[in-house]
């Protein structure tokens, strides 16, 4: 499935990205840290404009 595919790359691509923190994509993106947290933890499934905006970050 696509979305945890997204999902379970954030965390590897925020270390790809020069260990971006939770707390520093959360800022890019505009949600907060608690967001990004649930999202690694696979316990939200973001809306679409939300992926496509963690995209665009990387």
């Amino acid at each position: 499935m696509i979305t945890n595919r997204i999902r379970n790359n954030i965390r590897t691509l925020r270390f790809h990205h020069g260990e971006m923190t939770q707390q520093q994509l959360a800022e890019k993106v505009g949600v907060t840290r608690q967001t990004i947290i649930a999202m690694e933890q696979d316990k939200y499934s973001p809306f679409f404009r939300i992926s496509v905006s963690h995209c665009t970050r990387f």
